[in-house]
């Protein structure tokens, strides 16, 4: 990764900020991007800076909002000069039960978690096709095996599953396109899950522990450095929950 050029969304925090910091360890320049959470985003840039200087430049957008998306990648373009990855990790999670699903839920879910990475994809795609390089969609599990009560969360992330192959179809040979589909790796922060949920969740896991955010930023970093001939696959990272439900 030396040399290269990664935008992140959502990588102040949580998995974006371990993935953040495994890529700088392997020598990325990275574009982080953040909503809300600013704070977090700046003591991060200090602290990635402070290991080498002017590596890490920060952005700020509602992904919500489509006419934004293009200045990531012009923002990125312009600081570095080049853009080699993008990484789609922002995410919008919480209960959308069935009889109580609104327009608003949908716009929420829906576009943060399918509409802006299809559209940042697009905006990216010109610069990724000059540096040959490549897409990591951060999907979930639950794609395939929707969980219960987060009906339009399912939906969504199947829809960035299905992205994910037809943007490899679409963008190649030039740029390859892939995914990480994260099991129990953190707790949502609203507690959802109690204790008794989550060891359920746990003891249905076929390795029988939670994993961590770095196991997810491994994935990625394999899927960048070392799997160049892979295109349009997901790689579940999930302890083999995924066969177990």
């Amino acid at each position: 990764m030396q040399g290269k050029v990664v935008l992140i969304t959502g990588g102040a925090k949580r998995v974006g900020a371990t993935i953040c910091r495994r890529l700088h360890a392997a020598g990325a320049n990275l574009m982080l991007h953040y909503r809300a959470s600013a704070g977090e985003a700046r003591l991060l840039q200090a602290e990635l800076n402070h290991q080498r200087r002017d590596s890490v430049a920060l952005i700020q957008a509602d992904l919500l909002d489509l006419g934004k998306l293009p200045s990531l990648i012009d923002q990125t373009v312009q600081t570095f000069g080049r853009l080699d990855a993008l990484i789609n990790n922002a995410a919008t999670f919480y209960q959308t039960p069935v009889g109580e699903i609104t327009a608003e839920d949908w716009e929420n879910l829906i576009g943060a978690d399918l509409r802006a990475p299809l559209f940042i994809a697009q905006a990216a795609a010109p610069a990724l096709r000059k540096s040959q390089g490549a897409i990591i969609n951060i999907t979930d599990i639950h794609a395939e095996r929707p969980l219960k009560n987060y009906v339009l969360y399912s939906i969504a992330k199947a829809g960035l599953v299905g992205l994910t192959r037809s943007l490899a179809r679409e963008l190649a040979p030039e740029v390859r396109v892939n995914a990480v589909a994260p099991g129990p790796i953190l707790w949502p922060d609203d507690d959802a899950f109690d204790e008794l949920s989550r060891q359920r969740i746990i003891s249905h896991t076929p390795l029988k522990r939670e994993g961590t955010p770095d196991d997810i930023a491994k994935a990625v970093l394999f899927l960048l450095v070392e799997a160049t001939y892979v295109t349009g696959e997901t790689i579940n990272v999930d302890g083999g929950r995924h066969v177990a439900l």
